[in-house]
């Protein structure tokens, strides 16, 4: 038991000022720490999960977390040093070193850390929001310290550092509104009757579930081709995470079609004129 004592009570080293630091000291500090850590962790999902249920907005929950985050980390490090019985003031020197060297260290990590409080405070890109950058598209669904979590719309996560999201050029598709415009473009053959094709293509998006009626879908008779009079059809649909642009085209694609072969209009393919100059008749066979 002496024995335990002489360690429990050894004198680690000694501060500036004449205060001592022993190893009871540092055993029941580190626990401290960690039992804090683990209770801040519970305490913040309850805190995420109540907002959550009560319909706050993704992004004010993910806000309050971090303040709250934060918050613990300063309080246990304050705490951390009463326990110790360190004063604040002889860790300025240190801590002055610490953050120079931190500083030249870790400016990537520094850098994604601020980008992402910005995010947070701005908003550019939000929870939920259908994003496009470097030919990713998905839907964010975390906004974090370092970086942010985008799911594609294949199911793949892509990690994308904060500060990526601020220098770049990032298409949000869901920043003011959901709605977006697309198109389809057809050619038919010359000599096909230009109004009523217009009619058809109309009504194969009027028809279909997911394209507004407002703004009405367009006809447009874009130009005169070199084998088809081409025509584009303009339409709005509402990006939601379940939105599959391809297959709303491929839809469109096919009720054109189908609405083409009953009204005998042909969908154009390109062809020649061969002009052949003889000065004499040629022989023409066909062999089975």
């Amino acid at each position: 038991m002496e024995t335990f004592d002489k360690f429990w009570n050894y004198t680690l080293f000694t501060i500036s000022g004449g205060g001592q630091i022993n190893v009871s000291q540092v055993i029941a500090t580190v626990l401290f720490i960690l039992i804090a850590l683990l209770l801040g962790r519970f305490l913040m999902r309850l805190l995420a999960q109540y907002m959550t249920r009560r319909k706050v907005d993704p992004n004010v929950v993910q806000i309050i977390s971090m303040i709250f985050f934060w918050g613990l980390l300063i309080l246990i490090f304050m705490t951390a040093l009463a326990m110790l019985k360190i004063p604040i003031t002889h860790l300025a020197f240190i801590t002055g070193a610490i953050a120079v060297g931190v500083g030249f260290g870790s400016q990537n990590v520094i850098n994604n850390l601020i980008s992402g409080w910005i995010l947070m405070s701005e908003k550019p890109v939000r929870i939920d929001d259908i994003v496009e950058l470097d030919q990713h598209l998905g839907r964010v669904e975390r906004v974090g310290n370092r970086s942010t979590r985008i799911r594609r719309i294949d199911g793949v996560h892509v990690l994308v550092p904060n500060s990526q999201l601020l220098e770049r050029v990032v298409v949000n598709w869901t920043l003011l509104d959901r709605n977006f415009r697309s198109f389809v473009r057809v050619g038919v053959e010359y000599g096909s009757p230009v109004r009523r094709v217009e009619q058809l293509m109309h009504k194969a998006a009027v028809s279909h579930k997911n394209i507004l009626s407002e703004p009405a879908p367009v006809v447009v008779f874009e130009d005169f081709g070199d084998n088809s009079l081409v025509f584009d059809l303009f339409f709005w649909c509402e990006m939601t995470p379940g939105t599959e642009l391809r297959l709303i085209r491929s839809d469109i694609r096919f009720m054109i079609e189908e609405l083409f072969r009953e009204s005998g209009i042909v969908v154009a393919f390109p062809q020649r004129d061969v002009h052949l100059d003889v000065s004499g008749p040629i022989e023409v066979r066909m062999d089975k």
